[in-house]
């Protein structure tokens, strides 16, 4: 354990599947990280965590953990997992976490969180974390990690700093497979190119999982439509994405099998669906930007539908 590694105090501020699991990794680690919990407070405070992983199974028997932010103060790095319909609170659960030299990961889906964060914190603070993992909360302190697991991370704002590529060691140093990435933008449409389509039909279709959707005649047809939407609206911002990366996307959901991605498990469970960040921000911007997105449209349409009803 590196005197870097060791010497930073961690908050997580959501902590269920994805918060959950890179905490608990850290935690793992050696690294001090406090987590914020409500619902699941009582458990993973008696019990801690019990993470399930195809990089290794293990138990967190202590943990520090917290009802309220106050309780925790400030650290050096805040981890954001919660849901992006909990972003209104941003500023009276964060703020207390702050010193001058805090920074802000954001691991949140779709758009518009890093400018959220920078707009009450300042652009400086935030960096932006993309998820490639399928991880599952299956109960109060039980996750299970069942495929990938790699972060990509960029700055919101860049200052010219070594500071990225000595975070992304520390994670690294933390157990998680962790990269820099030079654009943060170009990143989070790449990582579009999976979630408007497979989260998105995941609803559409009446709350399905990946196998599922992939076994539907027609469907894999439609995905790609999906993907190079997608791909055309990072292209008029300046971002090239491969027509092979779309293609890998949908191979590495075949291997995913039965997966539950997280914005179904939302909607069959009855709480909050990332509408906003997911598919509203990315089509408002693909608006601004006069390329066309019919199937995004259509979609989007769908998805606003099946939670009305």
């Amino acid at each position: 354990m590196s005197a870097f590694t060791s010497s930073k105090r961690v908050a997580i501020v959501g902590t269920g599947a994805i918060g959950g699991y890179y905490g608990a990794r850290l935690a793992q680690a050696g690294v001090d990280v406090h987590f914020l919990l409500r619902r699941d407070f009582d458990h993973v405070r008696e019990h801690g965590f019990h993470v399930e992983s195809i990089a290794g199974d293990f138990d967190l028997p202590k943990v520090s953990c917290a009802k309220d932010t106050q309780d925790i103060g400030p650290v050096d790095l805040v981890i954001v997992a919660w849901k992006t319909t909990s972003n209104a609170h941003f500023e009276e659960v964060i703020s207390p976490l702050l010193h001058k030299d805090t920074l802000i990961l954001t691991l949140q889906n779709g758009l518009g969180n890093c400018e959220a964060l920078a707009e009450l914190f300042g652009g400086h603070r935030v960096l932006g974390g993309l998820c490639f993992i399928c991880a599952n909360r299956l109960a109060p302190g039980y996750i299970s990690h069942t495929a990938s697991g790699q972060i990509k991370i960029g700055e919101f704002q860049p200052d010219g700093s070594d500071r990225l590529e000595k975070w992304v060691q520390f994670l690294s140093d933390g157990g998680i497979d962790c990269r820099a990435v030079t654009s943060l933008e170009k990143a989070q449409w790449m990582k579009l190119v999976w979630n408007i389509p497979f989260n998105g039909l995941a609803i559409s279709e009446g709350g399905v999982d990946t196998q599922t959707l992939l076994e539907t005649p027609g469907m894999e047809e439609r995905i790609l439509k999906l993907m190079k939407e997608v791909q055309a609206v990072a292209a008029a911002l300046g971002h090239e994405i491969e027509d092979d990366f779309l293609q890998q996307q949908i191979a590495v959901t075949y291997s995913m099998k039965a997966y539950r991605p997280s914005s179904m498990i939302d909607y069959v469970e009855g709480r909050a669906v990332e509408v906003d960040a997911i598919w509203r921000e990315p089509y408002r911007r693909a608006v601004k930007l006069g390329v066309p997105v019919p199937e995004i449209e259509r979609l989007l349409h769908e998805i606003e539908k099946k939670l009305e009803n």
